[in-house]
């Protein structure tokens, strides 16, 4: 477990330190929203004694949806 909490502090890392200044703010939206997703997906997963990477796959691939709508949202596209 603790090696997972590693990695996914580290893929954290790396995604927060990546040159993010050329990228659209759809894009942003959905980076953070994978981030947040990822994460969150690890911790949950962590705490109820489940699969963690499948827990991370699966709160990136939902945070990343979720980015992508609140972007469109917030540009009154839906």
């Amino acid at each position: 477990m603790r090696r997972a909490l590693t990695a996914t502090a580290a893929l954290l890392l790396l995604l927060g330190t990546a040159a993010c200044s050329n990228l659209d703010e759809t894009t942003k939206d959905m980076l953070a929203g994978g981030a947040v997703g990822v994460g969150t997906g690890a911790v949950v997963t962590a705490a109820t004694g489940g699969c963690i990477w499948c827990g991370a796959a699966i709160g990136g691939a939902v945070g990343t949806a979720a980015g992508y709508l609140y972007d469109q949202v917030h540009k009154g596209n839906l």
